[in-house]
């Protein structure tokens, strides 16, 4: 929905292989040597959905009200001291700090979107307009927002005052199908034009063998991430974390897991974030470590709980593989489902969490620095398990305005020598479509995952 309904300043390109920045609603944009101020010229001819001009004074309102909201990534705006005008298309932004990645957070699916001022003023309420935008939107995207049953459906319809090419499909209905089956029936009855994501690794080899459909796997920067807690059980030292590490087959796990759909991870980072060979896991699968310490444990010590997000059919699966390789080495190993709401309340307070949490994420952004700071740092957005060192915290600063990609595979290898974290699948954006559908690689962003541009579709 947002991706189709809003617009930000930049934007990632669709297609291409690796994330490339390209124009938004901004046209041209310079950066300062120091990586503090930022000059931007603004698309002419833009309306939001409310027939509001867009102008430069859009642009501090929208980044104001992601301050204002002050969750999930409001961080990207943060450190914007000051919004200045040049006209109605002239804007410069300049931060308190130096951040070479900054454009970044404004090309990204998370970065702030450009609202419609009017819209935000009238309907602010008391909650920056979060309730108003549940049902309605406020954006200058391809499509508007037409119904929205909070849960179960979603439909949005071309706006046809839009400032770029006009859409082929003039509306799209969302249903919501939380049961995977009832969604591969759907799709193979022709109900579905596609499915975006989330088939269980089942439904993806049956899909990949089917002649009378389109599978597409597709270039991403999601990763299937083992966390290990570092507070609970016999898992309270890193070399304790690094022998039941090395104890897994990961090789056993992605061909069970994600085959067809990605390859072995092989960086502590997702990919596309780090040259190849730069921020290397190097955890060689050797049991006898594991084997060893656990004849040293006391009984209360032996159990252990492996967690994985209950939305998650393949982190289910995963949990289970790791069950499945733990038991015979002497532990007793439980496999329990966590909502997802409940693993984000973790990075608050960790009371409850389990010894093992398998789940998926991928970086806000391009840059490596998106990546570790929402993972390593203590106060990180997907830290779950409040694991950290003073030496990470450190480099990540200094990373933050450098970009150095040498301090950011530095960085790598000290996260995989907590023994906290785990990068085990690289994954694909698996998707199916029906063979009419034209234009879904070039509607796929590589930083934007389980998304469409839909407005870069066709039939054919």
């Amino acid at each position: 929905l947002t991706t189709n309904i809003y617009e930000g300043l930049l934007a990632y390109q669709g297609g291409a292989p690796d994330p490339k920045i390209v124009a938004g609603l901004a046209t041209n944009w310079t950066e300062s040597a120091d990586h503090k101020v930022f000059t931007f010229q603004l698309r002419q001819g833009v309306l939001f959905h409310d027939g509001t001009p867009f102008t430069s004074a859009a642009v501090k309102s929208s980044f104001d009200r992601r301050l204002g909201v002050n969750q999930g990534p409001a961080y990207m705006v943060s450190d914007v001291a000051s919004v200045t005008t040049q006209g109605d298309y002239g804007v410069t932004v300049t931060l308190k700090d130096s951040n070479p990645v900054f454009l970044d957070y404004l090309a990204s699916a998370y970065g702030p979107k450009m609202m419609s001022p009017t819209a935000l003023s009238a309907n602010a309420g008391k909650d920056f307009a979060q309730t108003y935008l549940q049902t309605h939107d406020a954006g200058t995207g391809p499509y508007t927002l037409t119904d929205a049953k909070v849960g179960s459906h979603y439909a949005m319809a071309a706006f046809d005052k839009y400032w770029g090419s006009k859409p082929y499909f003039t509306t799209v209905d969302i249903p919501v199908l939380t049961d995977p089956s009832t969604q591969q029936l759907m799709f193979n009855k022709g109900q579905l034009a596609a499915i975006l994501h989330d088939l269980p690794q089942s439904a993806v080899r049956s899909y990949l063998t089917m002649k009378n459909i389109k599978a597409y796997s597709l270039p991403t920067m999601m990763s299937d991430y083992l966390y290990v807690n570092p507070s609970t059980s016999f898992l309270t030292t890193a070399d304790n974390r690094t022998a039941l590490l090395q104890a897994l087959d990961v090789d056993q796990i992605f061909k069970q897991a994600y085959f067809g759909r990605g390859k072995r991870g092989d960086q502590a980072y997702p990919a596309h974030q780090l040259p190849a060979g730069q921020a290397a896991q190097n955890i060689p699968h050797n049991t006898s470590a594991l084997q060893k310490l656990v004849g040293t444990l006391p009984a209360d010590k032996k159990s252990i709980t492996v967690g994985y997000d209950s939305q998650s059919t393949d982190n289910q699966l995963v949990a289970n593989l790791i069950s499945a390789q733990l038991a015979p080495l002497g532990l007793t190993v439980k496999v329990q489902s966590y909502p997802t709401s409940q693993i984000f309340g973790w990075v608050g307070d960790p009371k409850g969490a389990p010894d093992l949490l398998a789940t998926t994420g991928w970086p806000d952004a391009a840059p490596a620095y998106t990546w570790a700071h929402i993972s390593f740092d203590p106060t990180g957005g997907l830290n779950y398990l409040h694991c950290s060192t003073d030496e990470i915290t450190k480099k990540l600063a200094d990373g933050a305005t450098t970009g150095d990609a040498a301090t950011f595979s530095e960085i790598g290898a000290l996260s995989v020598a907590t023994g906290c974290w785990y990068n085990l699948v690289s994954q694909d954006d698996f998707m199916v479509a029906q063979p009419w559908l034209k234009g879904v690689e070039a509607a796929h962003a590589v930083a934007v995952p389980n998304a469409l541009s839909l407005a870069a579709l066709s039939v054919g």
